[in-house]
């Protein structure tokens, strides 16, 4: 009866998508052996842009998975090594953070890019472009964490030498937003929902937004990437996580109003007028568009030059990347 209920559930959701397309694939996945297992586990994180992974479980359902669960952590910090632990088997993640793990030799794989952009940069009165943050103090959460780690990509792409040229502030028990607020940091990078926090208390001023400033807006942000044993043990399971989590993003794209209540309703976030507001500006239909391999040697070569990691872009590629479970989804898709 539950199995029932979901699929009625997903196709009724799923109508603005094209139900003739949803059937198909629905069709496919039954004829298809069955995963290898039932059990999926995902990383659990208070940014809410990683929201396909979130929207997909009565997806994840359809396509045989009995069991569903999200592992907590902290917001773009730690989740590649949850993934290389086998802690959690998947997870949308940032570009450049997948890169420096795979660089320090992490078994994931990089599967599938999802959507361009979601994090802004604010900044004091004091900088309105990557080249003012030379001598200015930026919040982190950590060095390693996933906005120092953009960030330092971002300003080698400028010519900057961000271990030398930028005062990074770290304090794990405050968030850097507060500390932007409270005007003891210059500039930091934001997730959802914090841009829309600020913007809706109008402090700071954006100097950077990745969804729509080149050449970032042109390169993927959040990726979904698994752990590379299970990847390599269990195909059938990869490529039914792969395809209900790009069917969700598409539902983030047709449904943000839906989608923004069930993320609030299943405890992801609390705030249904930002989540409807990163539904509604996050470009996540771009996985259709872009090519995942460009992104990945587009950071690890800013990483490379910055001296964050030692491989080349070609490295990065051949040993942290598989794209054959996409490309045969995309066929389905008809992308």
């Amino acid at each position: 009866m539950h199995t029932i209920q979901n699929r009625r559930s997903f196709l009724a959701s799923a109508a603005a998508v094209g139900v003739a397309g949803v059937l198909r694939t629905t069709r496919r996945a039954w004829a298809e052996p069955p995963p290898e297992t039932t059990t999926i586990r995902f990383a659990k994180i208070s940014g809410i842009c990683i929201a396909p992974q979130y929207a997909a479980e009565d997806l994840l359902r359809l396509e045989g998975f009995t069991d569903v669960s999200y592992v907590l952590t902290e917001a773009g910090y730690g989740t590649s090594g949850l993934i290389a632990r086998g802690d959690v088997d998947f997870s949308l993640n940032f570009a450049a953070p997948l890169a420096v793990a795979i660089d320090a030799g992490d078994p994931i794989k990089v599967l599938a890019g999802l959507h361009t952009g979601c994090f802004e940069l604010f900044g004091n009165d004091s900088i309105h472009g990557m080249t003012d943050l030379k001598g200015k103090t930026v919040g982190v959460q950590g060095l390693g964490s996933t906005p120092y780690v953009f960030l330092t990509s971002m300003a080698a792409y400028v010519g900057l030498v961000p271990q030398k040229d930028i005062r990074w502030v770290t304090n794990p028990a405050v968030r850097p937003m507060e500390l932007f607020i409270e005007g003891k940091v210059d500039a930091f990078l934001g997730f959802p929902p914090e841009p829309q926090e600020l913007h809706a208390r109008n402090i700071g001023h954006v100097v950077v937004n990745k969804s729509l400033d080149r050449p970032w807006s042109q390169y993927f942000c959040c990726m979904l990437a698994g752990n590379a044993d299970f990847v390599r043990n269990n195909p059938v399971a990869t490529k039914r996580v792969l395809r209900a989590i790009l069917k969700a993003a598409d539902l983030c794209v047709a449904e943000p109003r839906r989608i923004a209540r069930q993320i609030v309703d299943a405890g992801f976030t609390a705030n249904y007028d930002f989540a409807l507001q990163t539904m509604s500006e996050v470009p996540y239909g771009k996985w259709r568009e872009y090519d995942p391999e460009d992104t990945i040697r587009f950071y690890a070569l800013r990483l490379n030059e910055s001296g964050m990691i030692k491989s080349s872009p070609h490295e990065i590629i051949a040993n942290g990347t598989d794209w054959h479970f996409l490309s045969e989804v995309q066929r389905e898709l008809k992308t």
